[in-house]
């Protein structure tokens, strides 16, 4: 069984590397590939069993400096704070890059094998790992133009040889799509002989050149190492834009696709522990490409529902979330939706594309002007721009409608995330959105990067001050998500893939019905996206007479399942019959 297994496991290594070096390797190098990746991961088991989630997994994203102390290092206080407001609530722990980088907050390596000095070392995050299942980000599109690897391969070091992407000609990439409005190609000297380098980020973020099987193979060793150090869940950044090709858009390319597969074949040998998670901010249809033939990405960041969600908020109005989770696909074998509405990086417009009309993104956009967020834009292939995400805390987006700021913010802010809770797959809070975080303009100006608006840093004692005060702003928020969230976890109907109806309830509200794997609890989550109370017929949710149903969230029992009954403005109800 054991050599059947392993004989399993080499068949789709050499599926994988044929596909993605075919052309570039001979079948002896193919094999070597092949033994060196064998001998590396020392594997004994091929395991493909299921993966394993539930309705109790909770992910927390957070900076690993989003709160300090005085000489103290960051990850300690990060799980001093983890310790006290996350456990045992969130039992998962997205650390964002907590590498030595040159830029853009950590997404611009220097030393991937590094912990920042500042933070701690290895050791705190083996500490954070043994409470929760923790999630690092591989950033493997591009590296520091400041990291040794650069460094070595302007010195014409034979073993960082080809290691980023140099053209002579950029003739044939007029098509390639990329998020950014910087120039895609800088020029630099090597060896007497000016060169362009490719840079889809920015000019300080130089693209690795995957078409090296060496810069792959660092990959495939670099996962190994994450996962000695304690780290389960691993996030490909950016991994839409991989691999390259003449006269394409150079975008979700077939070996990019191949090499995600490769990374969940290696992973599924390692542990069934591990998860895979692809972030892809692109048009719906392209992000859902990523869960592959239920081969691919374990999960995938659900890109549409941010901006949707805001949308539905602003506007009163949940007819275009509702049409699109009406079309939204169970999630296949294997793999589960990654549900957020903030994280450190803006809320991305690309994936409304279909959804929202051109009038509507527009509007969607003045709207969080006027809120004071900040706008991003991207070049596109004809070298004009568009808007390609919303710059601002998640607080502020929520601080009124379409016709102007009211008293209702903190609401609008809980019944979001009480959408997010009820939906099919795994949910993510960003730390900001938890204590309630407002816009940092100070910051803002300080790095000249309109991402900073949500990235703010507290001073521990601070933020532990204000949880405490019943009275401030963050305390309610924080208390009414914690409470949404202990009551999710019990229940087996908001298993991440536990199956899911969405209703037309019209305009005012938005309504799904969760099913439990064994089908005996049933859960109609319905809320109120109106700044008004509105009247909900009960019959239109078709609930059994034979079953006692109430509210999970007021606790309240439903006498006549025939009633109607008021919501209140931005009211969730969770009915269930178990």
């Amino acid at each position: 069984l054991l050599l059947n297994m392993n004989e399993s496991l080499k068949t789709n290594l050499n599926i994988h590397f044929q596909t993605i070096y075919g052309e570039i390797l001979d079948q002896n190098e193919i094999l070597n590939l092949i033994n060196d990746v064998l001998n590396l991961y020392d594997m004994k088991d091929y395991d493909q069993s299921d993966p394993y989630w539930s309705q109790e997994d909770i992910f927390l994203i957070s900076y690993g400096d989003t709160f300090f102390e005085n000489e103290i290092k960051k990850l300690k206080t990060l799980n001093k704070f983890m310790d006290k407001y996350a456990y045992p609530n969130f039992n998962n722990l997205h650390i964002l890059p907590f590498f030595p980088y040159s830029s853009d907050d950590g997404f611009s390596i220097k030393d991937y094998e590094k912990v920042r000095h500042d933070l701690g070392d290895w050791n705190d995050v083996q500490s954070l790992s043994k409470k929760y299942q923790l999630m690092s980000d591989i950033v493997i599109n591009h590296a520091s133009k400041k990291s040794q690897y650069f460094e070595e391969f302007i010195k014409g070091n034979e073993e960082f040889k080809d290691y980023f992407i140099t053209l002579n000609d950029t003739n044939g990439y007029e098509s390639v799509i990329r998020p950014r409005s910087s120039d895609l190609f800088q020029e630099v000297e090597i060896n007497q002989e000016t060169l362009k380098l490719w840079c889809t980020f920015s000019h300080d973020q130089i693209d690795l050149n995957f078409k090296n099987p060496k810069v792959l193979f660092f990959f495939i060793k670099l996962i190994h190492f994450y996962l000695k150090n304690g780290i389960k869940v691993f996030r490909l950044d950016a991994i839409a834009f991989l691999w390259k090709e003449k006269n394409t858009s150079c975008l979700n390319l077939l070996q990019t696709h191949e090499i995600v597969k490769l990374i969940r074949t290696l992973l599924n040998a390692y542990s069934k522990d591990t998860l895979l998670i692809t972030e892809t901010n692109l048009p719906n249809l392209e992000n859902l490409s990523y869960f592959g033939n239920s081969d691919e990405a374990n999960s995938i960041y659900n890109f549409a529902l941010p901006p949707l969600l805001l949308w539905t908020f602003l506007m009163g109005d949940s007819t275009a979330i509702r049409k699109w989770s009406m079309g939204m696909p169970p999630a296949k074998d294997h793999t589960t939706y990654f549900n957020f509405i903030a994280s450190h990086d803006g809320i991305g417009i690309r994936p409304t594309e279909g959804i929202l009309t051109d009038n509507e993104r527009s509007t969607l956009v003045n709207i969080i002007k006027d809120f004071g967020g900040e706008i991003s834009y991207r070049r596109k292939s004809d070298n004009s721009e568009s808007v390609y995400e919303l710059n601002i805390a998640l607080i502020n987006a929520m601080k009124g409608t379409f016709k102007g700021i009211d008293h209702m913010q903190t609401e609008r802010f809980i019944a979001a995330h009480a959408i997010m809770l009820s939906l099919e797959g795994i949910p993510a809070f960003y730390v900001h959105s938890v204590i309630g975080t407002s816009n940092d303009y100070e910051l803002v100006k300080k790095t000249k990067n309109k991402r900073s608006i949500n990235r703010k840093s507290w001073n521990y004692e601070d933020i532990d001050k204000l949880l405490s005060d019943s009275k401030s702003q963050n305390f309610v928020i924080y208390n009414n998500l914690k409470k949404l969230i202990e009551i999710r976890k019990k229940q087996s109907a908001f298993h991440p893939n536990a199956t899911q109806f969405t209703f037309n309830l019209g305009p005012n509200f938005f309504g799904i019905w969760r099913q439990s794997l064994d089908k005996k609890q049933s859960i109609f989550s319905v809320t109120n996206v109106s700044n008004v109370f509105q009247y909900l017929d009960l019959s239109e949710l078709n609930l059994i007479e034979s079953n006692e149903w109430w509210d999970l969230i007021s606790n309240e029992i439903i006498i006549d399942i025939k009633a109607i009954i008021s919501l209140k403005a931005y009211q969730t109800v969770w009915i269930t019959n178990y």
